[in-house]
């Protein structure tokens, strides 16, 4: 389908400042006068106790469709929760039904929405998100659809969001928001137009995206067998290539998840490589100022520490001689809703004055001349001791991960020499893997922008769709 951009003379002030100029023959409207006439048309989900985690059923005959549907179009049947028909009729107000738009209410991507399919039970939405059934005379639901995504990258709904606990939008701002509506038939137009253009930037991005994972997944296994001495390292003239080991270099290394390493290499577990550490506690109104603080993010988002840490604390000299931060230290995330965050590591190449880290980290210090650092940062962020951590790990209410097992944890350990050699091999194979991924995301988000840009033209009239349905 073909378009064009639109002549000053075809448009006209809309009177909304943030929308701009529209095509003489559009108008503004606002979501309550094209939502549906039916009762419980724009409703949000049920309020606190209405809906809570003892009224899940397993063999529930209604879904609850939460907001992760509305931020990133998820809706695995099996998955979600339910309720008994019984309870439904107690919180029916909040039902969704097929070609309903569900908008999430509450949290970081407030405002995002997507269109509920054909199900196959009755559903309700969760209280962490809005329902809203459009007048099939007044507008089409996938054009409100695209508004919906327009008004949010634009930055709109930060304007009316409330910031207590979590951000959070309002079912009565949301009805007065401004919207821009042609006709039926040009909304139409429009929506077949759209459909067509974004699925040919999203399959293009699907692709970028399945790259990306193979080149993650290449990485991954290309740090485990460098760690582990599957591959030993070989200097080349214009850098290192890892060649693989042959068997009759290998031994058993007596540790099942382990496997194989080089005869030459030690294996030790790692209470006889160093001391640990768990993190500082404190109160909540002890942050935010004093100190470098080292956070549970820090170390779970990233394979080294940070060399400058937001976080902050009121620390004392103690609490900075315990706790403190030092070159070669590595950090474990200890404890967690989930196993999913257990036993990730980051190691801190440079130390960080007077800084402490968090309650919810373990400190590994090694033992003078016995772990490189760079051969840390590799080794213990290696998927393969994530792996045995999960294994024998111990859930009661939330994952831990304690100091005995971390103790327990076999480490491959070449000589120091050669744990520098890994280091600046890994440094040289992993830095042009990421250098690739790098340009594919920055790629990805060229398109995303680009495909932004054309909804927000075809939604606010910017571009004239020339072809007929």
């Amino acid at each position: 389908m073909k378009f064009r951009y639109r002549s000053e003379e075809e448009m006209k002030d809309s009177g909304v400042k943030w929308i701009g100029k529209i095509p003489r023959d559009w108008e503004v409207s606002k979501i309550k006068y094209i939502k549906s006439p039916d009762k419980n048309s724009f409703v949000d989900g049920p309020f606190g106790s209405n809906l809570k985690s003892e009224h899940f059923i397993e063999n529930g005959e209604v879904y609850v469709i939460e907001s992760n549907f509305a931020t990133q179009g998820i809706l695995k049947l099996d998955s979600l929760k339910k309720i008994s028909t019984e309870h439904f009729e107690t919180i029916k107000r909040s039902e969704v039904k097929e070609n309903d738009i569900v908008i999430a209410k509450i949290g970081a991507q407030f405002g995002l929405s997507n269109i509920l399919p054909r199900i196959d039970k009755k559903a309700v939405v969760s209280g962490n998100s809005l329902k809203l059934s459009v007048d099939k005379q007044k507008s089409n639901t996938q054009y409100i659809h695209y508004q919906l995504l327009h008004i949010k990258n634009n930055g709109t709904l930060d304007l009316i969001v409330s910031t207590t606990a979590q951000p959070a939008i309002s079912l009565g701002d949301m009805n007065n928001i401004n919207i821009v509506l042609p006709n039926v038939q040009r909304q139409d137009k429009i929506v077949k137009f759209l459909n067509e253009k974004t699925a040919q930037v999203d399959s293009i991005i699907s692709k970028k995206e399945a790259l990306i994972q193979i080149l993650e997944e290449a990485k991954k296994s290309l740090i485990s067998d460098a760690v582990t001495g599957k591959v030993k390292v070989v200097k080349t003239s214009d850098g290192y290539e890892l060649v693989e080991r042959k068997k009759e270099e290998m031994k058993d290394s007596g540790v099942k998840w382990l496997g194989d390493v080089p005869k030459e290499w030690d294996v030790k577990r790692l209470r006889f490589l160093g001391n640990l550490q768990n993190g500082i506690s404190k109160s909540g109104d002890e942050f935010g100022f004093g100190y470098p603080f080292v956070s549970y993010g820090d170390v779970y988002k990233n394979i080294s520490i940070p060399k400058f840490v937001n976080g902050l604390v009121n620390s004392s000299l103690n609490d900075r001689r315990i706790y403190s931060v030092l070159e070669g230290d590595v950090f474990f995330t200890r404890t967690s809703e989930t196993v999913d965050e257990i036993g990730f590591a980051s190691t801190c190449l440079n130390t960080i004055t007077d800084a402490t880290f968090a309650g919810f980290l373990i400190r590994f210090r090694p033992f003078k001349d016995k772990l490189y650092k760079g051969f840390s940062k590799y080794y213990f962020r290696c998927d393969l001791n994530r792996k045995f951590f999960v294994k024998e790990m111990n859930l009661v209410t939330r994952a831990s991960l304690s100091q005995n097992l971390l103790n327990n944890l076999a480490v491959a350990l070449p000589l120091y020499k050669e744990q520098q050699e890994i280091y600046s091999a890994l440094e040289f194979k992993v830095g042009g893997i990421e250098c690739s991924i790098n340009k594919l995301r920055c790629q990805i988000q060229k398109l995303k922008e680009a495909k932004q840009a054309l909804i927000s033209e075809a939604v606010t009239g910017k571009i004239k769709i020339l072809d007929e349905i």
